[in-house]
């Protein structure tokens, strides 16, 4: 007669080890793949920080194209588009774009608007150095605002690179309408981009 015990204890214990580093393992890549993201600009991370202006350097007669997109989530009654759908910029030059935000809901809301950038490597050459996603938007019923958004674009984005969709998604805080990251581990500035 076999005696297998000790065996399939040593199996199990070894299978509960394996399932619960797999467990570890999956909540420790969310914070690595975030982290991945902001320092190859992978999936179109952009940076909620401001960033410093260009470096005034020579002057280059290269154009890009950015255009801006924007969209409510979960079909909320705001109304949110940007004042300009496309710019053509220089490389290193400071802009300024404008969006306009209604709150058409009965009352008060809170909004935070978050940004993401096409093509997906393009969101490390992108800074905005001023922007209403820094922070969240308290707005009182019926209240129409446009909120600026100051960028520029690094000269060393890939010169394949011809056109950059700067897109934005308008959550609805007040509502329950939380966007899926921690504006605290986000480092957002108080104060910034109103």
């Amino acid at each position: 007669m076999r005696q297998t015990g000790p065996s399939h204890a040593r199996l199990v214990s070894k299978m509960l080890l394996l399932v619960v580093g797999m467990f570890a393992f999956g909540f420790a890549m969310v914070p690595i793949y975030e982290k991945f993201c902001e320092v190859t600009g992978f999936n179109g991370f952009v940076s909620t920080q401001a960033a410093e202006g260009p470096v005034i350097g020579e002057g280059s007669d290269r154009k890009v194209t950015v255009e801006f997109v924007s969209t409510v989530n979960e079909r909320h009654p705001w109304n949110f588009r940007a004042v300009e759908s496309r710019m053509e910029v220089s490389p290193g030059e400071l802009y300024t774009a404008y969006f306009t935000v209604e709150n058409a809901r009965e009352g008060a809301g809170v909004t935070q608007i978050v940004p993401s950038v096409a093509p997906g490597n393009a969101g490390r050459y992108l800074k905005k150095t001023e922007c209403f996603c820094f922070t969240e938007q308290r707005f009182e019923p019926g209240e129409t605002r446009e909120l600026p958004v100051t960028f520029f674009i690094d000269p060393a984005l890939p010169e394949r690179t011809g056109t950059v969709t700067l897109s934005y998604t308008l959550f609805d805080i007040s509502a329950g309408d939380e966007p899926e990251f921690d504006t605290e581990d986000a480092g957002l500035h108080a104060g910034a981009g109103q």
